[in-house]
């Protein structure tokens, strides 16, 4: 897995300070099924509002 996986979402829980995610995991979807062409076509599944 990346060492550093950047976020600008800084509501999000895991959110820490310098754009970095902190969540011991990362899942992400794709809203075709499983495959995507585009970054606009995925999401982060691990996001969770922190406010």
């Amino acid at each position: 897995m990346a060492k550093d996986v950047l976020c600008e979402v800084n509501n999000c829980t895991y959110w820490a300070q310098g754009d970095k995610c902190s969540a011991d995991q990362i899942y992400v979807v794709s809203h075709q099924g499983k495959q995507a062409s585009t970054t606009e076509e995925t999401d982060c599944k691990t996001f969770k509002s922190g406010m």
